[in-house]
């Protein structure tokens, strides 16, 4: 679930809709982490936990994007393999 307000966002691993502290609890916060690092491994700084928020701004260029969704993408696929 990806919550966002503007470019402001926050991503929980879970298959619910997360709307409120309780909910947010119930979100698998040990494979964040692993998402976390794996992303960190590739040079994309994330927030180091589910409860902080995330932003784009100018400062990151097209290719910083590209290179963030790819790295994402790579991470996700990585997690399911296990």
């Amino acid at each position: 679930v990806l919550n966002r307000v503007g470019s402001l966002m926050t991503a929980f691993f879970t298959s619910t809709p997360v709307t409120d502290f309780d909910s947010a609890m119930k979100a698998d916060a040990t494979r964040y982490g692993v998402h976390y690092r794996q992303m960190l491994s590739q040079g994309i700084y994330l927030a180091p936990s589910q409860f902080e928020v995330a932003f784009i701004s100018d400062a990151q260029t097209e290719d910083d994007l590209n290179k963030a969704i790819g790295m994402t993408e790579w991470s996700f696929k990585k997690m399911l393999e296990k």
